[in-house]
């Protein structure tokens, strides 16, 4: 089992319960789902760098990437429908648990002049959002098998109703958000 997952049953929840009030443990937020996302304009002209991202994505997360296809034609991006665009995992369990382990607490801090994730990044419903500039920073990836530096998106799907308890649980998750 995933330490973190431990440390959310034994630390995080009675922390969150307290300090929200909560009369039921149905009630304190948890961490639902983890959605990574790399979109990639050149794969609509080479079919090999879908095929790198793939890798990538698979090596990072441990689970096979789903393909992401256009929906719409888009004359300007010489974008037709149905084109391979980018490609994205979603985590749930122990692999997600295992995935933010890593992320907080590996990946994070060999990102260079780290400073702490942006607090303001929460949509109004609890879940947030944060972008990498290079797949480079988890430890999986060699520097010399990559052919381009990719960033990716990373989205946390809490079940919080609001943005300060989703803050508090990630807070208390380990995750660094600037000061």
């Amino acid at each position: 089992m995933a330490r973190l997952k431990e440390t959310y049953v034994k630390e995080v929840a009675p922390a969150l319960m307290k300090k929200f009030g909560y009369k039921s443990v149905m009630q304190i937020p948890k961490l639902e789902k983890v959605v990574i996302n790399v979109g990639c304009g050149e794969a609509r002209d080479n079919q090999k760098v879908i095929d790198a991202i793939l890798i990538d994505l698979a090596a990072i997360t441990g689970q096979k990437p789903v393909v992401c296809k256009a929906k719409k034609s888009v004359a300007n991006f010489k974008l037709r429908e149905g084109m391979n665009i980018g490609a994205k995992v979603t985590l749930r369990a122990d692999r997600m648990y295992e995935f933010v382990d890593r992320l907080f607490n590996v990946a994070l801090p060999r990102v260079r002049d780290f400073r702490g994730i942006n607090a303001n990044s929460f949509d109004g419903r609890g879940n947030y959002s944060m972008g990498l500039k290079e797949q480079l920073i988890f430890p999986e990836i060699e520097y010399d098998k990559i052919d381009k530096v990719r960033g990716m998106d990373i989205c946390f799907v809490t079940t919080a109703k609001t943005d300060e308890e989703a803050r508090e649980l990630l807070t208390l998750m380990g995750a660094p958000f600037a000061k």
